[in-house]
């Protein structure tokens, strides 16, 4: 008798340690790094505050739904990319009606202050959910809409850069109401038919040989005004030498002239008659005159 209650009680101990564990169990969620939760309950809605990452307990009849407030990568391309499964490229076209096939990849970050209104918005879906029945669709209407303002040839070329800050720009303002932020939206892959391909090609040559012959030109007129700008300086050097030899001279003769007076050409005469006989010096270039 005493054995057997033994056995019932060491039944009902690891009864109750499971019934514990099971308590426990659903009772604490792990909420990953980079998330937050969303509490709910079939009968009442929204419950308490959204959790953040780490373990928490709530109530066993409470459940969570996650949803990613870090920064994740999404893909719409023809590869299995990332989380493109199947084929999810699309097609769109340009504003000259030509069409294109397009791989484009972006990130996506859901607001924490908005995580609640976003549950509620979109009827308990997990943040996963929403961006394959949500996100993603929009993003491939709402590319459609801003590519179809672009010529074919300037998304394939030198604009594309330009179209994808449009675009990410565009994204994120269509999509800010919901509480989600969209960023670094770039077209990745844009395929067209063979015919226009050829075209793009060979006015990207044209352009490119334009380019190229434009340096050439710039580059000659830039020699021609340097050679010129050189020969310009040279003439003025030369001139300036000239000038100065000439000032030098001027400053030479006048300093000659102001040294020759009636006392100095006297002398002079003087000297010549002693040496010569009778002399006469005229002017200031020291003249003689003899007399026969």
């Amino acid at each position: 008798m005493k054995k057997k209650k033994k056995v019932i009680g060491g039944v009902v101990i690891i009864g109750a340690i499971i019934v514990v564990a099971i308590l426990l169990l659903i009772s604490t969620v792990r909420v990953p790094a980079g998330y937050i939760a969303v509490q709910y309950s079939m009968s009442g809605g929204i419950k308490g505050d959204v959790l953040t990452q780490g373990w928490h307990l709530k109530s066993p009849t409470v459940k969570t739904t996650l949803y990613s407030v870090s920064l994740e990568q999404s893909y719409l391309t023809a590869g299995k990319d990332g989380d493109s499964k199947d084929d999810d490229s699309f097609s769109a076209s340009s504003s000259e009606g030509k069409a294109m096939q397009i791989d484009l990849t972006f990130t996506y970050q859901y607001n924490p202050d908005k995580v609640a209104d976003l549950f509620t918005r979109f009827r308990g879906q997990s943040g996963k959910e929403v961006r394959d029945s949500f996100i993603k669709p929009n993003i491939i209407s709402w590319t459609k809409e801003v590519v179809a303002n672009y010529k074919v040839s300037d998304i394939l070329g030198s604009e594309r850069a330009n179209v994808n800050t449009t675009l990410t720009d565009y994204l994120n303002k269509k999509f800010e109401p919901y509480g989600i932020t969209i960023s670094n939206v770039s077209l990745i892959n844009i395929s067209v038919d063979t015919k226009t391909q050829e075209a793009i090609n060979a006015k990207i040559t044209a352009q490119q040989a334009a380019e190229t012959q434009e340096i050439n030109n710039q580059t000659a007129i830039n020699k021609a005004k340097a050679d010129a700008e050189v020969t310009k300086a040279e003439a003025q050097a030369k001139a300036d030498a000239q000038l100065i030899e000439a000032k030098a001279q001027a400053e030479a003769n006048n300093k000659l002239s102001s040294s020759i007076t009636d006392e100095l050409i006297r002398m002079k005469e003087a000297e010549a008659r002693n040496k010569f006989g009778w002399v006469t010096i005229s002017g200031t270039n020291n003249t003689v005159v003899t007399d026969k």
